[in-house]
C-alpha cells in the first residue's frame, strides 16, 4: 500500500511539473501567461459575446462593440486563460442532454426533492405543442447548462392526473429554486408568464430569479452595516459592481452554496460618496472580495482564479468543503492508487487483472466501512470547534501561491482528460519496466510465466485449499496429489462418493516422535551367557549397544512409510522390536520365554527418562494387544498415545489419519498434557 501511495504522490508531481513545462512552452511561442490580462479592446465582437455568455450576462440590447466591450469590463478583468477556456467551450459541438420525465415520482425525485440546484423544465399538455420549439430548446440547453441548470421535459400524456392537479393545463416553463438561504430547504416551483418565447428573454428571466435570492446592497451605510454585522455565516463573498444584477454564474454559485457560503452584491450604479470603500480597502471596480475570520482575500490575483463558474466553484469549494467533497476526493484517490496495481503486479496478464479487481474490491470496501464511523463522529455537538479549526486551516492553506496552482492545473487536466490518462498510463508503463527490470536482476522467475501457466498454478491452489484440510501439526509442504496423478480428478468425478473422503498427506509421519522402549535394570542374552566379562566391558557393551540404536532409529524414522507399506508380516532381525520377537516365536514359546529379568513386571519398572515430555505412559499397543519388549521402536502421536512404530504406520498409511484411542487426528497438534501419568490404553471399538 505505502509504495502504490509513493507512486500516486510521485505521478501528481509529474502532473505539476508538465503543467509548468506547458507554460512555459505557451511563454515561448506567444510571449503571455494565462494570467496576464487581456484588453478588451483588442478583441473582435464575437469573442466579447462569448465572455459575456460564459459569464452569464445579456447583451440583447446592446448592438454595438463599445457597449459590449464596456459591459465585459464591468464584471471583471479579463485574463488569457479564461478567453481560452471561454473559446474552447464555444467550440466543443458535444450536445447536452436533457431529462425525459416518467411521472410524478420521477419528476419529484428529481426536481422537488433538489435543494441545492435549479431545474428548468418544460411542460407539455395533452394534445398541445411545446411552449419552445425544438431548435431553441437545445440552444437554451445549451445555454444554461454552463450554470449548472439541470433541464427536463414533462409530458403529460404520461401523468394526466399530476398535471390536472398542478394546474398545467397548457404548455409551458418551470422553473425550480430553492426557497429559503439554508442548506436542504424547501425549493418553490415558478412558472413563465412572458409573452416572448425568445432565448434570451427566458434567459432573462430565470437569472432575475436566481438574482433576487441574493442579498444587494446600494448606499454605504448599508455596506458599513453588512460588513461589521456577525451572523452564522463565517465565509462572504462581496462582489462590487456597477451592474444591475450579479452575472448568471454569481447567482448560481449562491445556490450551490446555499448555507455554506453567503454571497452579497454591492450595486455600486448610484454611488456618490467612495470614502467608506477606501477605508475597509476597495480600491479597483469591479472587485471579488472574499471575507473570513482570517481576513480578507481578493479574488482574482493568483493563478487560476478567473471570473468564470467553474473557477470561482472550485476556489470555494477548497475553501468550504462538503463531507460529500471530501468523500468523492477519497474515493478517487484510493482508486487511482488501486490501479498502479496494474503496473506493480508482474507476470501473466490474467493474473494482473485478478489482482486489479481484488485491490479495487478491498480498497473501496475499506475506503466506505472507514468513513462510516467519521460520518457518526461528526454528528456529535463536541465536535464544533475541531469542525471550525480544520475549516480554518483549509482556509488558510488554500489562499496560499500553491494552492492556486493547484486549483489551475486541476482545470487543466479536468477539461483535457486524454492527457490526463495518457499521462497515467505512461506513468505506469515506467512502473511496469522498472518493477520487471527489478525481478529480473533478482533472478525472479515469476514475470516470465505466461496466462496458461499462472492459471494452472491457480487450479492446483484451489484443488489443494477445497480438498486439503489444514494441518497444523508441523510445517511441512504440502504437495497436492494432482501433480504426480491427473487422473486421480477424473476417478474423483466418477465416484461422487470419494468427495467425502478428504486427500491428506502423509508426509506428517516423518514428523512423528520415535524411540526405544527401554526397561530399568534388564540386560541382553548375550550378558547372560557371558558372565565371565568384567563390569568394565559390559559397561562398553551397553554403551555400544545405546549407539548401535540410537543409529538404527534413526535409519528407521527415514524410511518410515517403506517399513509400513512393505513389510507387513516381516520383521527384520536386527531392529529390536517386540513385534519382530513375536513373531519368531510360538504362543506358548512367548508365554513361558523370559527375556532377562523382565519376566517379572513387577521387578523391572519402564525407563520413562526416554519417553519424550508430552508422552503418555503405557507398556502395551492396542493395535496388536501385545506389551512393549525391551528395545522395541516405539512411536508416539500428537495426542501423547503411544504404539509400535510398525503398527501405527500401517494404521496411519491404510487412510485412517487418527489415533485409535481417542481419534484424534494424527495431523493436527493438540496442547500438551501437564503431567503424565502411566496409564494402560483401552482396546478401540
Amino acid at each position: 500500500m505505502w509504495l502504490k501511495l509513493f507512486f500516486l504522490l510521485l505521478y501528481f508531481l509529474v502532473l505539476f511539473v508538465l503543467a509548468r513545462f506547458f507554460e512555459a512552452i505557451v511563454w515561448y511561442e506567444t510571449g503571455i501567461f494565462a494570467t496576464q490580462l487581456v484588453d478588451p479592446v483588442a478583441l473582435s465582437f464575437k469573442k466579447l459575446k462569448t465572455i459575456l455568455e460564459c459569464r452569464g450576462l445579456g447583451y440583447s440590447g446592446l448592438p454595438e462593440k463599445k457597449d459590449v466591450r464596456e459591459l465585459v469590463e464591468k464584471s471583471g478583468d479579463l485574463m488569457e486563460g479564461e478567453l481560452y477556456s471561454a473559446l474552447k467551450e464555444e467550440e466543443a459541438s458535444e450536445s447536452i442532454s436533457s431529462t425525459n420525465f416518467s411521472g410524478e415520482m420521477h419528476f419529484y425525485e428529481l426536481v422537488e426533492d433538489t435543494k441545492d440546484g435549479i431545474w428548468l423544465v418544460q411542460v407539455i399538455a395533452n394534445d398541445r405543442s411545446p411552449l419552445v420549439g425544438k431548435i431553441h430548446w437545445e440552444k437554451m440547453v445549451k445555454k444554461v447548462s454552463r450554470f449548472g441548470i439541470r433541464t427536463g421535459t414533462f409530458n403529460c400524456s404520461s401523468d394526466p392526473r399530476y398535471c390536472r392537479r398542478r394546474g398545467w393545463v397548457r404548455s409551458t416553463l418551470i422553473m425550480s429554486v430553492p426557497q429559503t438561504s439554508t442548506s436542504k430547504g424547501k425549493v418553490m416551483l415558478k412558472e413563465y408568464s412572458g409573452r416572448k418565447i425568445e432565448v434570451e428573454h427566458i434567459f432573462k428571466w430565470i437569472t432575475a430569479h436566481a438574482a433576487s435570492r441574493i442579498k444587494t446592497i446600494y448606499n454605504a451605510e448599508h455596506l458599513k452595516e453588512e460588513w461589521n454585522k456577525s451572523d452564522q455565516y463565517w465565509v462572504k463573498i462581496y462582489l462590487f459592481a456597477n451592474l444591475d444584477q450579479p452575472p448568471a454564474f454569481f447567482s448560481a454559485l449562491s445556490i450551490k452554496f446555499t448555507g455554506r457560503v453567503e454571497f452579497i452584491f454591492v450595486n455600486m450604479e448610484n454611488w456618490d460618496n467612495m470614502s467608506y470603500m477606501t477605508d475597509i480597502g476597495i480600491y479597483n471596480m469591479p472587485s471579488y472580495i472574499l471575507r473570513t475570520p482570517e481576513g480578507i482575500y481578493r479574488y482574482g490575483n493568483h493563478t487560476g482564479e478567473f471570473i468564470s463558474l467553474q473557477a470561482m466553484d472550485s476556489f470555494l469549494r477548497s475553501l468550504q468543503p462538503e463531507v460529500n467533497d471530501l468523500f468523492v476526493l477519497s474515493l478517487v484517490l484510493v482508486n487511482l492508487m488501486a490501479w498502479m496495481d496494474l503496473f506493480i503486479t508482474q507476470g501473466a496478464t490474467i493474473k494482473r487483472f485478478v489482482v486489479l479487481i481484488s485491490t479495487l474490491g478491498t480498497y473501496n470496501s475499506l475506503l466506505i466501512i472507514s468513513w462510516l464511523p467519521v460520518l457518526g463522529f461528526l454528528q456529535l455537538p463536541y465536535l464544533d470547534s475541531f469542525y471550525e479549526y480544520s475549516l480554518k486551516l483549509l482556509r488558510y492553506s488554500n489562499t496560499t501561491t500553491l494552492a492556486s496552482w493547484v486549483r489551475a492545473d486541476w482545470m487543466f487536466y479536468s477539461s483535457h482528460p486524454a492527457l490526463f490518462l495518457s499521462t497515467y498510463l505512461g506513468h505506469g508503463l515506467l512502473i511496469d519496466y522498472f518493477e520487471k527490470k527489478r525481478r529480473r536482476n533478482n533472478n525472479n522467475d515469476e514475470i516470465n510465466a505466461n496466462n496458461l501457466e499462472w492459471l494452472s498454478s491457480l487450479w492446483d491452489w484451489y484443488t489443494s485449499y477445497l480438498f486439503h484440510p489444514i494441518a497444523s501439526f508441523q510445517n511441512f509442504p504440502v504437495e497436492s496429489d494432482w501433480d504426480e496423478d491427473p487422473d486421480l480428478f477424473l476417478e474423483r468425478l466418477a465416484f461422487p462418493d470419494l468427495w467425502l473422503h478428504p486427500l491428506i498427506p502423509t508426509d506428517y509421519i516423518k514428523n512423528l516422535p520415535i524411540w526405544r522402549f527401554k526397561c530399568l535394570g534388564v540386560q541382553s542374552e548375550e550378558e547372560m551367557s557371558e558372565g565371565s566379562q568384567d563390569i568394565e566391558n559390559d559397561s562398553d557393551s551397553e554403551s555400544t549397544d545405546t549407539f548401535t540404536s540410537e543409529k538404527e532409529a534413526f535409519e528407521d524414522k527415514q524410511s518410515i512409510i517403506h517399513n509400513s507399506q512393505g513389510r507387513a508380516s516381516h520383521c527384520d532381525s536386527e531392529a529390536c522390536s517386540c513385534a519382530n520377537k513375536y513373531c519368531q516365536t510360538s504362543p506358548y514359546e512367548r508365554k513361558g520365554r523370559s527375556y532377562g529379568s523382565y519376566n517379572t513386571n513387577e521387578a523391572m519398572e519402564p525407563d520413562w527418562l526416554t519417553w519424550p515430555a508430552d508422552m503418555l505412559h503405557c507398556t502395551e499397543c492396542v493395535v496388536c494387544l501385545e506389551n512393549f519388549e525391551n528395545g522395541c521402536l516405539l512411536m508416539g502421536l500428537p495426542c501423547g498415545h503411544v504404539f509400535h512404530q510398525n503398527c501405527i504406520a500401517m494404521w496411519l498409511a491404510g487412510g485412517r489419519h487418527c489415533c485409535p484411542v481417542c481419534r484424534w487426528p494424527s495431523y493436527k497438534k493438540k496442547q500438551p498434557y501437564a503431567q503424565h501419568q502411566p496409564l494402560s490404553n483401552d482396546v478401540p471399538s
